[in-house]
């Protein structure tokens, strides 16, 4: 799940209250049923947690480090060495296990700080801007990571990265000003706040006041290279309508597919207008 908001909209705040190091001034915090305020060892102990700033010790070896993430989070003695092993097999750092972490690149110390949240299996894993500060490549690759941690653990990732929550998220909560704007999937967001368009291209295309004849349409607005955008009401499909349309009147048609909005737009249109309603 992506968490996004513009800064001052209490993301940190919340990242704060979710892992126990904030507590809320009203309401309650549970994490997989468990209050953080009434059980906070117990609520604790399901949470793996990267902030953005990471803990790592850099002096020591990666061995070293996880070695002693485990012994933090409780994992039994026994256990510790299989742990770490996982960690790093998963994380990519099975080559690194000797390495100092502060001879790292950026990238691999994120993957440590990573290797570290999962350490000792937790349900929920969250992440505080996982990427800021990495180059393109080392992105890329934190984001696969990710991906593949989100197949065995919830993760929550907080960030201001819009593309990232595309790339790599099922839902996405919005808020703005403390408050709660959006709460769904990517696909719903788009829906739900631009409607229902459609980008046609035609060879001849009509005036526009013949595509809003068409049963279903409700705006119509030209673009560049014979694209015609189309708005249409919720429960209308005239897509096909469109196409017969253009083969009757020889429009000349050769393109038509949804026209999708960026999750860019769609954050700005909610956060302005929260800002325009206050």
């Amino acid at each position: 799940m992506g968490f996004l908001g513009p800064n001052g909209a209490g993301k940190s705040t919340t990242m704060k209250m979710l892992t126990g190091n904030l507590a809320p001034s009203h309401g309650s915090v549970k994490i997989c049923g468990i209050d953080m305020i009434e059980n906070p060892k117990e609520a604790k102990a399901l949470i793996g947690y990267l902030p953005e700033m990471r803990p790592l010790y850099k002096e020591l070896t990666v061995d070293e480090y996880l070695t002693m993430a485990a012994r933090l989070h409780r994992v039994s003695a026994k256990h510790i060495k299989k742990a770490v092993e996982n960690a790093k097999e998963r994380c990519g750092l099975t080559h690194m296990s000797k390495r100092l972490i502060e001879n790292l690149s950026n990238g691999y110390q994120q993957r440590v700080g990573i290797a570290q949240a999962i350490i000792h299996s937790p349900m929920v894993v969250i992440l505080d801007e996982p990427t800021v500060g990495l180059d393109p490549i080392q992105i890329r690759d934190i984001r696969t990571l990710i991906r593949e941690v989100g197949t065995d653990h919830s993760v929550i990732i907080s960030t201001h990265i819009l593309p990232e929550v595309e790339m790599v998220c099922d839902q996405v909560q919005i808020i703005d000003k403390g408050k709660l704007v959006f709460n769904g999937s990517i696909d719903v967001l788009k829906r739900q706040r631009v409607g229902n368009k459609l980008l046609i291209g035609l060879r001849n295309p009509p005036a526009i006041e013949e595509i809003l004849r068409i049963s279903g349409v409700s705006e119509a607005e030209s673009l560049a290279n014979g694209l015609i955008r189309v708005r249409y009401a919720e429960n209308a499909e005239p897509a096909e309508a469109i196409v017969q349309a253009a083969v009757q009147q020889g429009w000349g048609l050769h393109q038509i597919a949804p026209d999708q909005t960026s999750l860019e737009d769609v954050f700005m249109q909610l956060t302005y207008q929260e800002q325009v309603a206050v």
